[in-house]
């Protein structure tokens, strides 16, 4: 716990600091390391997001539509 009062002498001189700060208990240090660590996870994450909703809406090769299904339904059931 850093709070109190320090005192520094130098040269004949005297300064005091009176220091009020509490640490937190669940704190974790954020270095360089961690920080890059986080923005790198985060790229790699959305570029896997992208590429997921990419390949699941089909970007439109020779599907045909479902309003030309229901065409040919509604066609077959005439002969019936």
């Amino acid at each position: 716990d850093p709070r109190g009062l320090y005192v520094c002498e130098t040269g004949g001189k005297r300064s005091s600091l009176q220091v009020h700060y509490r640490m937190c208990q669940n704190c974790i240090e954020v270095d360089a390391p961690t920080v890059s660590g986080i923005v790198i996870a985060d790229v790699v994450a959305t570029l896997f997001l992208a590429v997921a909703v990419y390949c699941v809406t089909g970007h439109g090769r020779g599907h045909t539509s479902r309003a030309s299904d229901r065409q040919n339904l509604l066609a077959n059931e005439l002969y019936q």
